[in-house]
C-alpha cells in the first residue's frame, strides 16, 4: 500500500469506528488504532470547552459534555486548526438541548465572538469622516449608497436575554435569571479594538445588517423598513429610522467605507 493510500485508509478509521482497516492490520494495530481516536475526539472535546466556556457554564459538565461527544463524532475537524472544531457546534446544540433552545443561542454567539476576535484589522469611519464624505451629497448618492462594514459583525434575532445569561454564568452565583424575553430582541457581535462583545440591539437593526451585507443600498433600506405600500407619513418615519441606526453605526464604530 502506498503511503498517500495508507493515511487516507488511517485517517478513515481515526473518523469512523467502523471503518474498513488496511490490509496487513490485526489486532494489535486495532487496539492502537482505539487508543488514538480516543485521544484524537478527546483533544477536540477539550477545545470545545475552551471555545464554549460560558455555554457550558449555563449547559451544565455533563450535559455539555455529551453534546460534545456527540458534536466530534458527526462533525470530525478536518481543518489544519483544532479551534474549527467548533464551528456550527450551535446546530448540534440545538438538536441535543431541544427543550432548552437557548442553549443553542449561547453556543452561536460565542462561536461568532471567536470569529470577530480573529478577524481582519480595519479602521471604522468616525463622525468628522463620515460628515466631510455626505456632505456634497444629493438625493440621488444618498439613495444609492453602500455601506462596508466592520467584517465578521454577526447579527441574529434572539428569543433570549443572552447578556443577563453571560453575566450569570461569569459570576456563577445566585439564581438563574429570567432569560426569557417578553419580546424577541436583536444581538450584534464585532471585535471592538483587541476584543469581541456583543450588544443587543432592536430586530431591525438585525434586518438592516444583513440588507447591508446583501449588497442593499440605504434608499432600499428605507422602504424595506416602510413595508409595502406605505404611506408619506410611514415613508418618513422609516427615512428618520434609517438615519438613526445609520448615525449610531458610524458612532459604534461599525462602518469602514462609504460607497455611491
Amino acid at each position: 500500500m502506498r503511503l498517500a493510500e495508507l493515511q487516507s485508509a488511517f485517517m478513515a478509521n481515526v473518523l469512523d469506528d467502523g471503518g474498513e482497516m488496511p490490509g496487513g492490520w490485526g489486532k494489535a494495530h486495532s487496539n492502537g488504532l482505539n487508543v488514538y481516536r480516543g485521544n484524537y475526539r478527546n483533544s477536540q472535546i477539550e477545545a470545545l470547552r475552551d471555545t464554549y466556556a460560558k455555554t457550558q457554564g449555563w449547559a451544565g459538565e455533563e450535559p455539555f459534555k455529551q453534546a460534545a461527544i456527540n458534536h466530534v463524532i458527526a462533525n470530525p475537524c478536518a481543518s489544519w486548526t483544532i479551534d474549527d472544531a467548533g464551528a456550527r457546534f450551535d446546530e448540534t446544540c440545538a438538536r441535543f438541548f431541544k427543550d432548552a433552545p437557548e442553549v443553542a443561542e449561547l453556543a452561536w454567539l460565542e462561536w461568532a465572538m471567536l470569529v470577530a476576535f480573529s478577524s481582519a484589522d480595519t479602521k471604522p469611519l468616525d463622525l468628522e469622516q463620515f460628515g466631510l464624505q455626505t456632505s456634497v451629497f444629493g438625493e440621488e448618492q444618498w439613495l444609492g449608497l453602500q455601506l462596508e462594514l466592520v467584517p465578521d459583525l454577526a447579527a441574529r434575532i434572539t428569543e433570549f436575554d443572552l447578556n443577563a445569561m453571560w453575566r450569570w454564568v461569569e459570576g456563577g452565583q445566585g439564581a438563574r435569571p429570567d432569560y426569557h424575553l417578553s419580546q424577541p430582541s436583536g444581538v450584534f457581535v464585532w471585535r471592538e479594538d483587541e476584543r469581541a462583545t456583543f450588544q443587543m440591539v432592536a430586530t431591525d437593526e438585525v434586518e438592516v445588517v444583513q440588507a447591508v451585507q446583501s449588497g442593499q443600498s440605504y434608499g432600499e433600506i428605507c422602504m424595506m423598513l416602510a413595508g409595502s405600500n406605505p404611506s408619506p407619513e410611514q415613508a418618513q418615519e422609516a427615512a428618520m429610522r434609517a438615519g438613526g441606526i445609520l448615525g449610531r453605526w458610524v458612532q459604534e464604530g461599525f462602518v469602514t467605507a462609504l460607497k455611491t
